[in-house]
């Protein structure tokens, strides 16, 4: 009995083993969607104009934002990466090298983006969204029941 367990055991285990020797179905024309991808820090050539060696850690943070890699094994190097995949092929890759000395700003290597464009947009097609119009003026005060206007910051309900 035992022997017979431990053998069909065994078959099932080099059956297995063979799965990936089976023919596949043909899904022809069908194959998953797969999304767009953008991973890693945007830094654009407007952001880099604003850095100037001699900067600090914080200043440079505040302009081109939180690094992506920080290494503990090399304190005074931030590295900022992006990656943009479309449709799970890579289609563009940065990759901006911040090096500091006694906490200073010393040098960037590395390439940067034009900054009018958006990521991925001449791949997509697509136009940056034009700036949000300025928020109109205040309507004046409405009159309430009685006649008066109602004074700013007041509540709507009457006391």
């Amino acid at each position: 009995m035992e022997a017979r367990l431990v053998t069909v055991a065994l078959a099932l285990s080099a059956l297995a083993g063979c799965g990936g020797l089976l023919p596949t179905l043909p899904l022809g024309p069908l194959t998953p969607y797969r999304i767009d991808v953008q991973q890693g820090n945007v830094v654009t050539q407007e952001m880099m104009a604003k850095v100037q060696p001699g900067m600090s850690r914080s200043q440079v943070r505040f302009a081109l934002g939180t690094p992506l890699v920080a290494d503990v094994f090399h304190p005074d190097r931030w590295d900022y990466v992006y990656q943009y995949r479309q449709a799970g092929e890579l289609k563009e890759q940065r990759r901006i090298v911040v090096v500091f000395k006694d906490d200073k700003l010393v040098r960037i290597e590395g390439d940067v983006v034009p900054a009018g464009s958006l990521p991925g947009a001449a791949q997509t097609g697509k136009k940056p969204k034009p700036p949000a119009p300025a928020p109109a003026a205040p309507a004046p005060p409405r009159e309430s029941s009685s006649g008066a206007s109602r004074e700013e910051g007041a509540p709507p309900w009457p006391r």
